[in-house]
């Protein structure tokens, strides 16, 4: 029986790429590098806000002013967190059904964690605990943010699916001994193969559930 899901944020949860890039053209306009595009910016994020500076800023972290430009980062995106992003269509009804069964819910993510919590109290109250990156702690796709969860609901690894858009999410399911489920609406759907359920929508996670 499933007593707990653990979500991914970006790209399964929430829509967020163009907030996202905003935030990152900004900072690098702010000292005169070349903007990227909504595609460069789909293909840099997962491993966290320093990984996505470091590939949008010319010369990563070699360069002088990569520091000035996640600092600037940090700065726009926190106060424009949530311009255009948006839940995916059918993941409010899916929350509220699984919440109906009981199901308890959780978010792992590697965007910095008071953003994490921030995004997940606007839209997902039915969330009962949200993890994000924080400092000194490893990010997925190492286990612990999983394992963390998992203690916090009191729930064993038998009982829990991990649900992502992209590789690292399935990596993350794997380092951490739980079932997988990959969304192909998210940002990275052509890395999800090995997941051990694809869905197309949100419902379908229902289904999934229901049948482990």
């Amino acid at each position: 029986m499933v007593k707990a899901v653990i979500f991914d944020l970006d790209g399964t949860l929430l829509y967020t790429l163009e907030d996202l890039m905003v935030a990152v053209n900004k900072s690098l306009a702010e000292f005169g590098f070349r903007e990227r595009t909504i595609e460069e910016i789909r293909h840099f994020v997962g491993n966290g806000v320093v990984k996505l500076m470091e590939r949008s800023v010319p010369g990563g972290k070699n360069n002088l002013r990569f520091n000035d430009c996640l600092e600037k980062f940090y700065q726009y995106y926190s106060e424009n967190v949530d311009s255009k992003t948006r839940p995916y269509d059918g993941i409010d009804l899916m929350l509220e059904m699984l919440k109906m069964r009981g199901v308890l819910l959780a978010v792992n993510s590697n965007k910095y964690d008071a953003a994490v919590k921030e995004l997940c109290k606007m839209y997902f109250p039915q969330i009962e605990v949200a993890v994000g990156a924080r400092e000194g702690k490893p990010i997925k796709p190492s286990a612990y943010g999983v394992e963390s969860i998992l203690n916090f609901l009191q729930v064993d690894k038998k009982d829990a699916f991990f649900v992502g858009d992209s590789f690292i999410d399935i990596e993350t399911a794997r380092n951490a001994g739980i079932k997988s489920i990959g969304v192909t609406w998210g940002y990275r759907p052509e890395t999800i193969n090995d997941a051990d359920y694809i869905v197309k929508a949100p419902g379908e996670i229902l289904k999934i559930l229901s049948e482990n």
